[in-house]
């Protein structure tokens, strides 16, 4: 006897269409499985999503607050350095560091950081011309002390020593370093100042340059005069004083042509 729950290999089971719309018949089996359709992310909108992984984003908002402070803090102490350069300035403090010469700092001197790159140019001459004056003072030592050993007389060796030990760092005090500052800040007062001492300086060396025989007969500066004196009695001694009238020459028409560049510039500034 058979059971009823048996399925009859003979029936005819109900056909079924893979490709109709919608489920099958309630109660109905079906060989086939049911196709569902799945999106493969083509032509649909916002079908592909791409992950943004947090710690990135929280990374980047970290690092643009750490460089917002960075920058705060540089602010502040810009401002803080400002603050306490203005009140050493008001105090009247000097803050230059001496630098040159290097190998025995004396003075500060720093034309290509502290000077106006349109300026730089009038400075270095400007520098040139003190060394020169230097250089002419120290030679016209060395020539009175060769005219001194000759028998020309200690008093006009002590002469060029004081010409030597006030005329180098008076001229940097009274005219080098005022055209200095003038060409930082800009000062009228500073230009003004360079300009009365300056042509002091010119005038000296026009002097020198002659070396008149009013002070000891113009032997303690090596001029074309005092060259010309000397040379009749020691041509060693008459060849260093026209070394040395050669020099103050030099240094007068550098100084004058200074002179006239600095005020064209000056002119031409204000």
């Amino acid at each position: 006897m058979t059971s009823r729950s048996d399925p009859n290999p003979f029936d005819e089971e109900e056909a079924v269409n893979p490709f109709s719309k919608g489920s099958a018949a309630p109660g109905s089996k079906s060989r086939f499985p049911q196709v569902v359709a799945q999106t493969l992310g083509f032509g649909q909108k916002h079908d592909a999503t791409v992950d943004i992984p947090l710690d990135t984003i929280n990374d980047n908002k970290k690092k643009e607050k750490e460089l917002a402070n960075w920058e705060a803090e540089l602010k502040r102490r810009e401002q803080e350095i400002k603050r306490r350069e203005d009140a050493v300035a008001s105090a009247g403090v000097p803050t230059d560091d001496k630098n040159w010469p290097p190998f025995f700092p004396i003075i500060h001197h720093d034309i290509a950081n502290e000077i106006p790159i349109h300026a730089q140019k009038l400075q270095y001459l400007a520098f040139a011309s003190w060394l020169g004056l230097v250089l002419c003072l120290v030679f016209n030592v060395i020539a009175v002390i060769v005219c001194w050993i000759r028998g020309g007389g200690v008093k006009i060796f002590f002469l060029a020593i004081i010409y030597a030990l006030l005329g180098c760092p008076l001229s940097y005090v009274l005219w080098y370093r005022p055209l200095y500052r003038a060409m930082r800040t800009d000062s009228a007062l500073k230009f003004g100042w360079f300009f009365m001492f300056y042509l002091l300086h010119i005038g000296f060396c026009i002097f020198a340059a002659i070396a008149p025989p009013i002070v000891f007969h113009g032997k303690s500066l090596t001029g074309i005069l005092a060259a010309i004196d000397v040379f009749s009695d020691h041509v060693l001694v008459g060849i260093f004083y026209l070394i040395g009238f050669a020099l103050f020459c030099l240094e007068s028409l550098l100084s004058l042509w200074v002179l006239q560049k600095i005020y064209m510039y000056f002119r031409g500034h204000k």
